[in-house]
């Protein structure tokens, strides 16, 4: 049955649907999106282990700092390995976090809650954020942007649909938490029943995207496609940089930076946007209730994720330099705004909030696409999984610098507008330096390219040791009904399950508005 992971056996035969391939990603990228929601049980671990937040928060830490290094570490086998088997090993990871996260709450043994969902899932969130990329960029080389987008708006659905089912999942589990109160806490039973289902059911929908992906069979190209055009383009090669050989050039750490600048800004917002809008409102004339302020937070999960579709996509139309140009120019002017004169109108400030966190969501999908562009298709997956370190390293600065700040300027709950403004100014220079970085991003050197890729990616192991196993001719043709079943019925489970998680975040957003 393992012998399906084999790379041998991944390769599409004709007739294969290229647009099987974003649902099968979407199946992945919806349950890892997970790590994001982790806040919904957070007062319930505080009370069940008797520890501190920090104790608790150090989980979602661990597992966000073990993402950025096993993409980075993992970043070349999974190109190697093929992405069935890296989704496989994804699935395998994430649902065993949650089972021995599951064991150390029943057992009330924190470290196995560290080891399992911090350690283990992460290595699983890493491995299983790379593993689509690469190959929906190979299966869309006209519309990059598009097919990335798609994947990556998944991550940050993941939230908006694990957030409320968690919150139901408690409730069924432990009759006396009530969801809608904000200091509800589960017992401890709920929480391993939690963990217990979630890590089974994501098991199973990651495995949607494991039967379902393919690799396009060497040569292929869409109808209509011609490289050589694409390859006219400002930044644009056609040949194929290695993942060694893409560190060792300038435009490889100025993405870095531009990556770090980015995130480092919008996690600014993210991380303080309940009690930020109600700092800035505190002394106002209509201040922002609780409620309101969880839908204010609703309204930015809603634009984190349409941004990374709709700038991802509008990327393939400006290019990848322009994109950014607008994430950290036009954010240098919206921060600014925010900052001067943000708090004389809660309209205003919601919309310029809702445009920066827009732009971090679309910087995370489009960067992808921006790596494919300057270093080919060869390994690409494995070059984006060291720049996402970069991810790792703003998660931590972001938080440390705006918590410090407000640290400085007095206690929770007694700041106003006046106190962000040091935070936000801070961020405007930060998106100064990420704006520069990306002007100094240029077309790679010829000395780096694979040799005599000519044009062509080379090719991988297992196409030169089994070449006949990999010829698309080799293989019978996929029959047309079947594979229209198998379309319609991935389309619409990731659908239902995006749109359930959109649906509960605009009830919540609605709040904002409702009072």
């Amino acid at each position: 049955m393992l012998s399906m992971l084999d790379p041998r056996h991944t390769t599409a035969p004709p007739g294969y649907s290229r647009w099987l391939i974003p649902p099968a990603a979407l199946a992945v990228h919806l349950c890892i999106g997970q790590v994001y929601a982790t806040s919904v049980y957070k007062n319930s671990l505080i009370a069940h282990f008797g520890v501190s937040q920090t104790a608790i928060g150090v989980i979602f830490s661990i597992a966000i700092g073990m993402l950025g290094l096993s993409a980075a570490v993992g970043g070349t086998w999974a190109e190697r390995s093929g992405p069935r088997k890296t989704m496989f090993t994804s699935a395998c990871f994430w649902a065993a976090g949650f089972l021995i996260g599951s064991l150390g709450i029943a057992t009330k043994q924190l470290w196995l809650l560290y080891l399992g969902y911090g350690v283990i899932g992460g290595i699983g969130l890493g491995i299983g954020y790379i593993s689509p990329v690469s190959t929906l960029i190979k299966w869309f080389p006209d519309r990059p942007g598009l097919a990335t987008g798609m994947a990556i708006m998944g991550f940050g659905g993941g939230a908006m649909l694990a957030s409320p089912v968690s919150r139901q999942l408690l409730s069924l589990y432990d009759p006396g938490y009530d969801p809608a109160h904000g200091g509800a806490v589960a017992s401890g039973g709920a929480l391993v029943r939690l963990f217990v289902t979630l890590g089974i059911a994501y098991f199973l929908i990651m495995m949607l995207g494991v039967f379902n992906v393919r690799v396009p069979p060497p040569g292929w190209r869409p109808a209509g496609f011609d490289p050589t055009r694409v390859g006219e383009r400002a930044l644009i090669t056609t040949a194929s940089v290695s993942a060694a050989n893409a560190i060792k050039t300038r435009s490889f750490w100025m993405l870095w930076i531009v990556l770090f600048c980015n995130v480092t800004a919008g996690i600014g917002i993210l991380e303080q946007a309940a009690p930020m809008i109600q700092d800035f409102f505190r002394d106002g004339v209509s201040p922002i209730s609780i409620s309101a302020a969880a839908g204010f937070v609703g309204v930015l999960s809603l634009f984190n994720m349409a941004g990374r579709f709709v700038w991802s996509s509008t990327s393939d139309i400006i290019g990848r330099k322009p994109i950014y140009m607008l994430y950290l120019g036009l954010g240098i002017v919206l921060y600014a705004l925010l900052a001067l004169i943000g708090r004389h109108s809660t309209a205003f400030f919601v919309v310029l909030a809702c445009a920066i966190i827009s732009f971090y969501g679309g910087g995370f999908a489009t960067l992808p696409a921006y790596l494919r562009d300057l270093y080919g298709t060869y390994q690409v997956g494995a070059i984006h999984g060291r720049v996402l370190t970069a991810w790792s390293a703003a998660g931590v600065a972001g938080p440390l610098i705006v918590n410090g700040v407000l640290d400085t300027q007095g206690k929770p709950g007694t700041l106003s507008a006046a106190a962000y403004r040091p935070a936000l100014f801070t961020m405007v220079a930060i998106l100064a330096v990420g704006f520069i970085a990306n002007l100094l991003v240029t077309r790679i050197p010829e000395r780096f390219h694979e040799p005599g890729t000519g044009g062509v990616d080379p090719k991988a192991p297992a196409e030169k040791t089994d070449p006949v196993a990999l010829r698309p001719e080799s293989q019978p043709a996929t029959p047309p009904g079947p594979q229209t079943a198998r379309l319609w019925i991935s389309w619409i489970l990731v659908t239902l399950l995006l749109g359930y998680g959109v649906v509960q975040t605009a009830i919540t957003a609605a709040k904002l508005f409702g009072g």
